[in-house]
C-alpha cells in the first residue's frame, strides 16, 4: 500500500511539474539575448549575514530551505564564492539556513513567482536583456520596487517580498 500510494505521489508531481512547465509559457522577450545586450556575469556571494551560523537553537533548526513556486534552477554557494548569472536572467541571492550557505535563483522564463523562507538580507542581479521592468511585491500584492537590467548586485531585505515577477 505504502508503494502505490508512494508510486500515485510521484505521478502526481510530475503531472503538476509537466503543466507547471507548459503554463509558463516560454522564456519573455527580454530574455531573448541580443548582440548588443549583456553578456553573462560572474558574481560574487556577499558574507554571510549577522547572526548566520550552525543551526544551535530550537527555531533555526526547525527553518525551511527558501524555494519559489512555480521552481527555478537554482545552486548553493558559500559567503565570498562565484556563479554565473546568464544573459537574460534575473539572478537573486537568500540565506539558507538549513545549509549555511547562499541559495542562488535564477529567474529566466517571463512568470511571477511566489516565494517561501525568504528571510532577512541577500542581494539580486537584473541580467536581463531588453527594455523589461522586474517588480518585487508585498504580502497585498503592492509593489516594493520595480528595476530593469544594469548594473552591480543590489542588496535587498527580502523580509517583506513575497512574489517576484521578472518582466
Amino acid at each position: 500500500m505504502r508503494y502505490r500510494r508512494s508510486l500515485l505521489t510521484s505521478v502526481g508531481a510530475l503531472s503538476c511539474l509537466s503543466a507547471t512547465l507548459f503554463a509558463t509559457g516560454g522564456p519573455a522577450l527580454a530574455a531573448v539575448p541580443s548582440a548588443d545586450g549583456p553578456a553573462a556575469r560572474v558574481v560574487t556571494l556577499p558574507p554571510a549575514p549577522k547572526g548566520a551560523g550552525p543551526a544551535v537553537s530550537a527555531k533555526a533548526a526547525a527553518a525551511a530551505s527558501p524555494t519559489t513556486s512555480p521552481a527555478v534552477r537554482t545552486e548553493h554557494g558559500p559567503p565570498g564564492s562565484t556563479y554565473v548569472c546568464d544573459a537574460g536572467t534575473l539572478c537573486t541571492n537568500v540565506w539558507d539556513p538549513t545549509t549555511n550557505d547562499w541559495k542562488t535563483f535564477f529567474f529566466y522564463n517571463c512568470n511571477r513567482y511566489y516565494l517561501s523562507d525568504w528571510n532577512g538580507e541577500g542581494d539580486y542581479v537584473d541580467d536581463q536583456t531588453g527594455n523589461v521592468t522586474s517588480y518585487f511585491y508585498d504580502q497585498s500584492g503592492n509593489v516594493l520596487t520595480s528595476f530593469q537590467p544594469g548594473g552591480e548586485p543590489v542588496p535587498y531585505n527580502w523580509d517583506p517580498v513575497w512574489s517576484i515577477r521578472n518582466c
